[in-house]
């Protein structure tokens, strides 16, 4: 047979030739089969990268389980390049031919171009997951080793709850989303996570194994190496269980301000002050106040149903519902702050971050100084200083303890109380501090208007509910307007 042509069909020659075809295919497709990944000929310590690599790419495209096939089926499991797959051989072929190049870049192996079923990858880069241009080199694609650690230990529901952020310079938010998503169900942990171009900020839980590993990981990507570190992942009793599931998501802001990150950078922060420091500012502060000569404000940077349970001795508590009033409610009250000393403190320190940037923007105060690791970590040195009550927490927990002071009390009967549950109206959300007597006698309601009339709802012709305003929302007015007098501000009772 000349060479260059085509053997004749049923011919011996032919058969053979088409046999070594299909062969090669089989082999070229076989990369993407199994449990590890793509085939090559690669040391010990890159193919490992490799697999880890390639097991990361796949993770990205998997299909949140609540949006699978909710009649009994798993359907759609996994979707990338428009194509949507339903076992896993199919999407480990899928990636080992049109995505070997990706996962090589992300194993840091200087892998060829990719394969396509066109050819070679198109000059001048590559496809990101998700089909976009890689644009963060910084980020690192890796999941930890877990094959020495056994299934229980990974997903015991004995662990802790962590609360971290990290602000900075994010080139690619998606893909470091992508990976944090990844990473998490990796390790079995749940909770939420803000991925924005400021930075990345967490509260996750899982098993002190997975939740160590977790902290591991974080500090070896390079994206976090000069910026986070071992003190800044504040810990508490918990596990997987304090959480509904995991949220991973890409926003504008790591913190809802409300506030173009551009205009209220985090890099205009007030000064930081350690546990130790701010105790000793607290001390001084509470000192002078008693004397009638303060010029500080003790600003408490949370919403009011949080400072509601705990908070510090002689603060400034705005009562505010969330964190986007907060610019309002310092533009509505900056002849409070004029040629004060402010020191802020919020639960982990990331609200005072962006709230004494937009403080001192408005150039009113004397100093602005934050609390470091927030009260989270105060409360690790002094549990028993100057911040009395619990420390709420955004999770089902909803408070861990550190004192045994109760400084709020039930809605109903006036008893101390201090354990928050959730309006047992069904539309409703907000949360009622109710005793058990006042339980028991069906006082489960955050308000007379839940208790009374159980919010009730129109619907709209597009289906959209409506919800009563209950009297709870219906009284507090959106932005406060502290009427504070000189004496109140010298003498720090507000």
């Amino acid at each position: 047979m000349v060479l260059g042509e085509a053997a004749p069909r049923g011919s011996a020659e032919g058969a053979a030739a088409g046999r070594k075809q299909r062969a090669a295919a089989r082999r070229k497709v076989g990369r993407g089969r199994g449990r590890a990944g793509p085939r090559c000929n690669l040391g010990n310590e890159d193919a490992r990268r490799a697999f880890q690599a390639f097991s990361l790419f796949v993770k990205a495209k998997e299909v949140p389980a609540a949006s699978r096939c909710p009649g009994g089926g798993e359907g759609v499991r996994w979707r990338c390049c428009r194509q949507a797959f339903e076992e896993l051989p199919g999407i480990h072929r899928h990636v080992a031919l049109h995505h070997s190049g990706d996962v090589g870049r992300q194993a840091g192996l200087g892998a060829a171009p990719a394969e396509s079923a066109g050819g070679a990858a198109p000059a001048g880069g590559s496809a990101r997951p998700g089909g976009r241009s890689c644009g963060s080199p910084e980020i690192a694609w890796a999941l930890p080793d877990t094959s020495h650690v056994s299934h229980d230990d990974l997903t015991s529901q004995v662990g802790d709850v962590l609360l971290y952020y990290c602000y900075c310079e994010v080139r690619d938010p998606e893909k470091l989303c992508a990976w944090q998503k990844a990473l998490c169900q990796h390790l079995h942990l749940t909770g939420k996570v803000r991925v924005a171009s400021e930075g990345i900020n967490g509260t996750v839980g899982g098993s002190k194994v997975a939740t160590s590993l977790y902290i591991k990981v974080m500090l070896s990507q390079p994206l976090f190496k000069t910026t986070l570190c071992q003190e800044d992942f504040k810990s508490s009793a918990g596990g997987a269980h304090c959480f509904p599931d995991l949220r991973v998501g890409v926003f504008k802001e790591i913190v809802p301000m409300g506030i173009d990150p551009k205009i209220v950078s985090y890099k205009e922060t007030g000064i930081h002050l350690s546990p130790q420091e701010f105790h000793r500012e607290v001390e001084q502060y509470l000192s002078q106040a008693t004397q009638g000569q303060s010029d500080t404000i003790l600003l408490d940077c949370r919403n009011f149903y949080e400072s509601k349970i705990g908070h510090f001795q002689g603060c400034l508590a705005p009562d505010i519902r969330k964190f986007s009033y907060f610019p309002s409610y310092v533009d509505e009250n900056l002849e409070l702050f004029k040629d004060k000393r402010v020191l802020m403190y919020c639960t982990g320190g990331i609200r005072c971050e962006r709230g004494s940037a937009y403080l001192r923007s408005k150039a009113v105060c004397r100093e602005v100084y934050q609390l470091k690791g927030g009260i989270h970590k105060y409360l690790e040195e002094f549990p028993d200083g100057f911040y009395r009550g619990k420390l709420f927490v955004f999770d089902d927990r909803y408070a861990i303890c550190s004192n045994e002071d109760i400084i709020s009390a039930c809605r109903y009967c006036g008893v101390l109380w201090d354990q928050y549950k959730l309006c047992s109206s069904q539309h409703c959300r907000q949360l009622v501090l109710t005793c058990p007597a006042c339980c028991n006698k069906g006082l489960t309601a955050c308000c007379p208007v839940c208790q009374e009339k159980e919010l009730k709802v129109t619907s709209r012709a597009s289906g959209q509910i409506l919800k009563e305003e209950c009297e709870c929302t219906r009284r507090r007015p959106r932005v406060p307007i502290e009427h504070v007098s000189p004496r109140m501000l010298d003498t720090g009772k507000y």
